[in-house]
């Protein structure tokens, strides 16, 4: 990157695609801001893309190949690894190897790593993380569309006067767009938002009506809303007749359930599901978004049906403003579908059940072998890991321990198997420790190619970067390993732009209209012109129109041309039970990301929801005797994990929420996939992430802590521990079975870690409470608060302290004392990531006279980047403006 030049790339966070642009000043120093002029997001960026840059050091990163821990050359591994495939190829057949790939990966990698399984080794046994989010969408679109089409674009969520978020928390997971939402709102207070989630999450702040449904009620409530729409009038008969099939049998279904039978099995009110059933009947122009709450279950591709089949009713699919939408969890989910990154797809959504797409690939890539069948999905694939039908497999730029359902199985899968290769960015994830050879792959930042969103939208991740070390592109390493096992011909790319261009031929190749796939009109982009590739949507055929809605003209992608109604059993799953009372709901925590390899570096992503946690109604917590931050064991019979209770209305009864990020690295024990039994949807084969029956039950913990530390701590000796990292150092939360022990052993091995340092200490034995503080110089080396409760200190205090002076006796004392001197400010917990902001110093703008989200932006800056603190600073005015009225 010249200096003074901006690099246009893509994020690498969720779906939404947002551009971004990196620049390095003539001084050297790297800047990062949205991208103006890229249609997803014109310039806006969430918490975690405005603070990407803090994510790109190199500590812990995997910079050299490795065989059994140790350093290794590239030529050694990859002929192990090539080698080793071969073999086990050649011995057991193709099916006894398997690759595990992710949406991580640009097309360019998914591409290659998808024909090496497929066109080459001859087996499919190639499944992708992506299993775990969004193939539920891809069998609901195949099932109704004939083809894995998302019709419409994010215009339409602008467009709609009537926007329906089914399972989909925007405000956190997808935040660009919740902007974009609320700003369409904003412009037209007209415009109805329905948010249908069995909690109220913060994407509630801007919705009109919230139905908090019980968990898998999804597919009973969309056939009562089929069955009313049928009932008042509201299908669009002509519609249905030219462009549909099968509406009479699926009407039939749904009528097994009367509106009150209906509610009483979702757990609404009757006025409330009859005022969303009337809403969405009177409304053309609706689109309903759905993301993770529908997909991640075990009826996930019947809830996409469901609501499908009212769209198809209504004749609402393909129009400005309306249509189902599938938002994707990943940044390049939707190219690793295009690729066929899915055991049970082809490239270019050809078919792999049909022979004559088979033929037509392999005709393509002129291979020796296609695979003949469908391969094994992500919990079938670890399955045969285990039973030893699959020898060897490598692993791409995810990390299944922590992210697999009933991940106990995953590493006893991963132990078993004779050779495991994993390619990744982290020398640190909980996977890479299973691993035969590790392979560095280039980061984001690092590496080059496309990627595509949620609305078919193909954008250039761009290097701005140098590669560190020995790493290397994904693709380079997938096309080094094929070249060694004897397919040097068909993988002898030269860069990404090469293997772009024969991907985008394929889907042209024999398509005449009949695929919806088709960017044959890139197929002859060369280096520069690919360089220089706006982010266009799809389709892009050699011909014809580029991008835009799908299925305007009522055409799809079946035999016949015409959509298909899918019939369905209106039913609602409860799986609690006497000794599991309670439904576990899984998901996203605002300001991280998956596992924590890339958010976990950024101190002020760290701040926000420092530590593990489950969130829980207060009725319940008080029914089972839990305080609001005590330690609990949460378990279900798949097994147990330790974190802290956060009591919360917005939490409904009888259910608690834990999100996925924290893994071995950041917490003893809080893998929440753990607790996550290996339950499959039958036609997605997608887990069942977000219902479980659990338990949760009060650790007696004898001694709690708190520390902030200037160096991470290792081997922390602690039956509960979470990490964070912070500004100038770490912070650390701890509880204790027990309280005998020599705490100030404890402090010194974890705190007095250079000669020079001092250590000052305070104990209150009648209290329980024991501080002590550690300086070097005129800084603090790290602080350790003890106490027999949950430990009252200001977490943003003490962390703000690691980058203070102490030159004086008093100002260290402050520290021991557990409380800022006179005159130091509290800014509280962390609201707003973007600018630092926190709670106290919001309750002092409110307290001098701010009465609006606006008002404390413009007084704090919080809540004025990427929007995704306002629904918290929203509660606080509203509890402001509560606890003065009383």
């Amino acid at each position: 990157m010249a200096n003074g030049s901006a690099v246009a790339t893509t994020c690498p966070y969720c779906g939404v695609g947002c551009g971004v642009l990196a620049e390095r000043s003539a001084g050297g120093a790297l800047s990062l801001r949205g991208d103006p002029d890229h249609p997803a997001n014109s310039g806006r960026l969430c918490s975690k893309g405005a603070a990407l840059l803090e994510t790109i050091g190199l500590e812990e990163r995997l910079l050299y190949p490795e065989i059994g821990g140790r350093r290794a050359g590239w030529d050694q591994a990859l002929d192990l690894v090539a080698s080793t495939f071969s073999r086990t190829i050649a011995e057991h057949g193709p099916d006894s190897v398997a690759f595990y790939v992710s949406g991580q990966l640009l097309t360019e990698d998914y591409y290659v790593a998808n024909k090496l399984m497929k066109g080459f080794i001859g087996s499919a046994n190639i499944d992708t993380n992506s299993r775990l989010c969004m193939s539920s969408a891809v069998a609901g679109h195949r099932r109704a569309f004939g083809a894995d089409t998302v019709p419409g674009t994010y215009e339409d969520l602008e467009l709609a006067d009537l926007v329906v978020l089914v399972g989909s928390n925007l405000a956190w997971c997808h935040p660009v767009l919740y902007q974009r939402l609320a700003a369409a709102k904003a412009k037209r207070p007209e415009m109805q938002i329905v948010l249908i989630d069995p909690r109220r999450t913060m994407t509630a702040d801007i919705a009109d009506l919230h139905l908090a449904i019980r968990a898998d009620g999804d597919v009973a409530l969309f056939s009562g809303l089929l069955t009313f729409l049928a009932d008042h009038g509201a299908v669009a008969r002509d519609y249905v007749v030219s462009s549909t099939s099968g509406f009479a049998q699926a009407l039939a279904a749904a009528r097994a359930l009367s509106l009150d039978e209906t509610a009483a099995l979702i757990g609404l009110s009757p006025s409330r599901l009859l005022a969303f059933y009337q809403l969405f009947a009177r409304t053309e122009k609706t689109v309903t978004v759905f993301s993770q709450g529908v997909n991640q279950s075990s009826a996930g591709t019947d809830k996409v049906n469901a609501i499908i089949n009212c769209h198809l009713a209504t004749g609402r699919v393909g129009r400005p403003g309306m249509g189902p939408f599938s938002v994707t969890g990943q940044p390049n989910a939707m190219g690793g579908r295009e690729v066929g990154g899915l055991a049970n797809m082809l490239a270019a959504h050809l078919e792999i059940e049909n022979p004559v797409d088979r033929d037509r690939v392999r005709r393509f890539w002129r291979g020796p072998a296609i695979a003949s069948r469908p391969g094994l999905k992500a919990i079938d694939l670890f399955q045969a890991l285990a039973d030893g039908r699959v020898k060897a497999i490598w692993i791409m730029a995810t990390n299944p321990v922590v992210s697999m359902p009933d991940v106990a199985a995953v590493e006893e899968a991963l132990e078993t198997c004779p050779f495991v290769v994993v390619s990744d960015v982290s020398s640190k994830t909980d996977t890479l420790r299973f691993a035969d050879v590790a392979l560095p792959a280039a980061a984001w930042g690092e590496k080059d190619g496309t990627v595509t969103n949620s609305e078919r939208r193909i954008s250039r991740q761009r290097a701005f970067l140098p590669l560190p070390g020995e790493a290397r592109p994904d693709w380079w390493i997938v096309c080094d390993v094929a070249r060694r096992m004897g397919f040097a011909e068909a993988f002898s790319y030269v860069s990404a732009a090469a293997i772009f261009a024969e991907h985008a031929a394929l889907s042209a190749f024999e398509n005449r209209g009949a695929r919806d796939f088709d960017i044959g009109g890139l197929a002859g982009l060369d280096e520069t012109q690919y360089e220089a590739m706006a982010p266009t949507q799809w389709p892009v055929p050699a011909e014809g129109a580029v991008g835009g809605r799908l299925f305007s003209d009522g055409r799809y992608f079946t035999p016949d041309r015409k959509a298909r109604f899918v019939a369905l059993r209106p039913t609602a799953e409860a799986r609690a039970s006497r000794d599991f009372p309670l439904i576990l709901n899984t998901g996203r925590a605002r300001d991280h990301w998956h596992t924590m390899t890339r958010t976990g570096k950024s101190a002020r992503l760290s701040q926000h929801l420092a530590e593990p946690y489950v969130e829980i109604h207060p009725a319940d917590a008080r029914r089972i005797g839990i305080a609001d931050a005590d330690i609990v064991r949460v378990s279900t019979s798949n097994g147990a994990i330790l974190v802290r209770a956060l009591l919360s209305n917005r939490q409904s009864r009888g259910a608690i929420f834990v999100p996925i990020h924290w893994t071995d690295q950041f917490a003893a024990a809080a893998r929440v996939d753990r607790l996550v039994p290996a339950c499959v949807d039958p036609h997605s084969g997608q887990p069942a992430s977000k219902h479980a029956a659990a338990r949760i039950e009060r650790f007696a913990a004898a001694q709690y802590g708190f520390a902030v530390l200037r160096e991470r701590p290792s081997a922390l000796d602690a039956d509960y521990w979470a990490l964070a990292r912070c500004v100038g150092g770490w912070r650390v939360e701890l509880a204790f079975a027990r309280d005998d022990r020599d705490w100030p052993a404890f402090a010194a091995r974890h705190l007095q870690k250079r000669p020079d340092a001092q250590m000052l200490a305070y104990h209150d034995v009648g209290a329980g409470q024991q501080r002590f503080a550690c300086f070097a110089g005129d800084r603090l080396v790290g602080a350790l608060f003890l106490a027999a409760e949950p430990v009252a200190v200001s977490r943003d205090w003490a962390v703000d302290q690691l980058g203070a002076e102490f030159s004086s006796r008093g100002a260290r004392l402050a520290i021991v004392a557990g409380r800022p001197a006179r005159g130091l400010a509290d800014r509280g917990r962390s609201i707003c990531s973007c600018f630092a902001v926190g709670a106290n110093q919001i309750a002092a703008a409110i307290a001098a006279g701010c009465a609006s989200v606006e008002e404390i932006g413009a007084k704090t800056q919080a809540g004025t980047n990427c929007g995704s603190c306002r629904a918290e600073i929203k509660a606080l005015i509203e509890r402001s403006a509560l606890q003065a009225a009383e």
